[in-house]
């Protein structure tokens, strides 16, 4: 049975085209328009590390929410001095 030989460069784009779906997947899915909106920050200990929430707790100027990214700090029971992190972001739709 023959077979064509791919162009240069194709067989480069069909192994990169499943990565760039996946890529594509995650940032859909990690991004914040149409999440879930606390109103108060979640108890310490209680977010994994690396992990985000949007808060609407009157912190943040008109229009925006804090965006609150979990830590690992020793002093919530974690393993290592990473604490959390607050920023002010645009709020969802």
């Amino acid at each position: 049975m023959l077979t064509a030989k791919p162009a240069d460069g194709e067989d480069d784009l069909r192994s990169l085209c499943p990565k760039a779906a996946i890529v594509a997947a995650i940032a859909l899915l990690d991004a914040p328009a149409g999440a879930q909106v606390l109103k108060q920050e979640p108890a310490m200990g209680s977010m994994r590390g690396g992990e985000t929430v949007l808060v609407d707790n009157g912190k943040c100027p008109k229009g925006q929410v804090m965006a609150v990214t979990g830590g690992n700090h020793v002093k919530a029971g974690g393993k290592s001095d990473v604490v959390r992190r607050r920023t002010c972001v645009k709020a969802p739709n």
